[in-house]
């Protein structure tokens, strides 16, 4: 135990940087909790975050009621039930379509997320027990200073004194970062040329107003910073919708978008799961996981890892296609699943399939669906247009049309796989990239409104690895997906998130702990200990009073939120922590009195 004790008659404290979904849910596990493991004589929680607890940034009341969530009201949910994997106990609650007397289907904005989240917060507040008390503090956290054996300060914006704290959890969501080398280069042109360039931000705190109506602006990225960049300056500059045909204001833009796949996100599937679920996990579990783990030279992701990937999402594509689209099969799945268990990968698996699963569209083609530009070319910018709309359109009626619910199999599948993956840490980028595109796409209505902006010619789709350059006073976008082809514009939006790193983080107090040592990963996120969420430094060692949940971290998971009855790994993670946190507080309370 630390060498400091708490007086007998102080409360413990604990001090939670980030008062949004992620500190809301560590309170909410507190409250689980505390019976179980705090009867301490006292507890202050501070929180602290320039914005209310519960929405904090990202869902405040103040943004854009045109700005919807990406998830169905039913997919959304704060609150632990039976499928979650964890010590401490189930508080059941209800998701946000229950909560807010909506259709579970709706797509809602934003602003009642955030309601949601700041009933939540209170919920979570009201459960906690008598000796536990919150603090809000409206402001920014600047730094954690303080021994690894004794109490640490937390310093404050605008504030003298710092907040002693027993421990500390970093729960700071999504973070802001100064611009690599390139942007860096993109900025200094375009402020020499009298150009503008939006640099990655969160679109919904991006100032929108320096691209002019009527002129081309280039946008690089198609996922979901573009969504929101597509609405606000359409729906947002007074356009509307008629049916499925745009009617503009005037006052839009013409948007030039491509990416590195060139295509949209894949839409949200528009249909509910009947029959029975594919039993996952089944070649990537704990048990595999555990070996990844274990091997004495590591693993490498594509070589380890994607293998038994590609084998758990084909399981559950093909478990779907077999028992409830069997016509379009050629051999029983009894046969067809031991022939794929003992099948390797590559071409033996490729033949086995071939001859069972007679429609080529019927057989799961991972590649495909992350890059179908790939190798596609168009003779002319026009026939692309059409070419990218039809390719949507069939993307829209494929996921809304339950003929193909082995969709919505491999859709369980990459939940499974996301879960297991987050024991390994930091994989890297491509995976999450790879998850968003199949699992987290926009919904179908955005879409939709996609093809209306397109067909009206506010929207041009320029293609697969979009390439800006700048040159001769202005930015250039080209792709190889129609050779010959270029547009020139004065404005230049990246709609994409900045990457969560350490050395690059805007936030001061995440920066100062990267140079005080704290261990990050190739990618820059903050490494912390799979067990509880401690922070480790760069020898591996945890530090005994600093947590850290969230995007920033190795240990992120997918989404904001939780679907559910799909085993929740943040629940899991906030459920680890806060017990870790509630021993801790509890024994330095012990050693004061004894």
């Amino acid at each position: 135990m630390s060498s400091e004790t708490l007086a007998p008659e102080a409360p413990a404290t604990l001090v939670i940087v980030g008062a949004g979904p992620r500190g809301t849910g560590l309170i909410e596990r507190i409250a689980a909790n505390a019976p179980e493991l705090y009867a301490g004589s006292g507890l202050d929680i501070h929180l602290v975050d320039p914005h209310p607890p519960g929405a904090g940034r990202i869902w405040r009341a103040a943004q854009s009621p045109l700005l919807w969530m990406n998830s169905h009201a039913e997919d959304v949910t704060m609150f632990t039930d039976e499928s979650v994997e964890m010590t401490g106990p189930v508080r059941p609650g209800p998701t946000l379509h229950e909560w807010a007397g909506i259709d579970g289907r709706t797509f809602a904005d934003r602003q009642l997320q955030g309601s949601y989240l700041r009933w939540v917060h209170e919920q979570a507040v009201a459960a906690l027990p008598p000796q536990i008390t919150v603090h809000h503090h409206p402001g920014r956290a600047l730094r954690v200073s303080g021994p690894r054996s004794g109490r640490q300060q937390v310093w404050l914006e605008g504030r003298d004194q710092p907040l002693p704290a027993d421990l500390v959890v970093l729960a700071h969501g999504h973070l802001d970062a100064e611009l690599d080398a390139e942007q860096r280069e993109l900025t200094a042109y375009a402020a020499e040329h009298g150009l503008v360039h939006l640099p990655p931000d969160f679109t919904a705190d991006s100032d929108l107003s320096a691209l002019p109506a009527g002129e081309p602006v280039l946008v690089r990225g198609l996922g979901l910073a573009f969504v929101d960049l597509m609405v606000l300056l359409t729906e947002g500059r007074g356009g509307r919708y008629e049916g499925d045909t745009y009617v503009p204001s005037g006052r839009e833009p013409v948007l030039y978008v491509g990416s590195r796949r060139g295509v949209p996100y894949h839409s949200k599937i528009g249909y509910d799961w009947t029959g029975e679920r594919p039993p996952l996990p089944r070649f990537l579990g704990p048990a595999e996981i555990d070996g990844l783990l274990a091997r004495p030279g590591g693993f490498d992701f594509r070589r380890d890892v994607w293998p038994l990937v590609e084998k758990e999402l084909g399981f559950a594509h093909y478990h779907r296609l077999f028992t409830v689209h069997a016509e379009r099969t050629a051999i029983a799945w009894t046969d067809f699943e031991e022939k794929y268990e003992a099948a390797s990968e590559g071409a033996e698996r490729e033949a086995l399939v071939a001859s069972a699963v007679p429609d080529p569209r019927d057989r799961l083609d991972l590649a495909a669906l992350d890059r179908p530009l790939d190798g596609v070319t168009y003779g002319s910018f026009a026939e692309f247009q059409e070419g990218l709309r039809g390719y949507v359109e069939d993307d829209l009626n494929r996921r809304h049309d339950a003929a193909h619910s082995t969709d919505l199999a491999v859709f369980l599948g990459l939940l499974s796989v996301y879960g297991q993956l987050v024991r390994l840490g930091d994989i890297g980028s491509w995976w999450h990239g790879f998850f968003s595109c199949l699992a987290s796409g926009p919904p179908g209505p955005r879409l939709r409104q996609l093809l209306a902006l397109s067909r009206a010619g506010v929207l041009k789709f320029v293609g697969a690895d979009m390439a800006v350059h700048a040159r001769d006073g202005v930015f250039r976008a080209s792709s190889a997906t129609v050779p010959g082809f270029s547009v020139e514009a004065r404005a230049f939006v990246e709609a994409r998130l900045p990457e969560p790193t350490l050395r690059r983080a805007l936030d001061p107090l995440l920066r100062e702990l990267h140079a005080d040592g704290a261990g990050e990963t190739p990618d820059g996120l903050l490494r912390v200990d799979r067990a509880d969420g401690r922070v480790l430094d760069r020898a591996g060692l945890p530090h005994p009073r600093r947590f850290a949940l969230g995007p920033h971290t190795d240990g992120r998971t997918p989404g904001a939120f939780t679907r559910p009855r799909t085993g929740g790994p943040a629940f899991r993670q906030n459920d680890a922590t806060a017990r870790a946190a509630l021993v801790f507080l509890r024994d330095l309370g012990a050693d004061a009195v004894g």
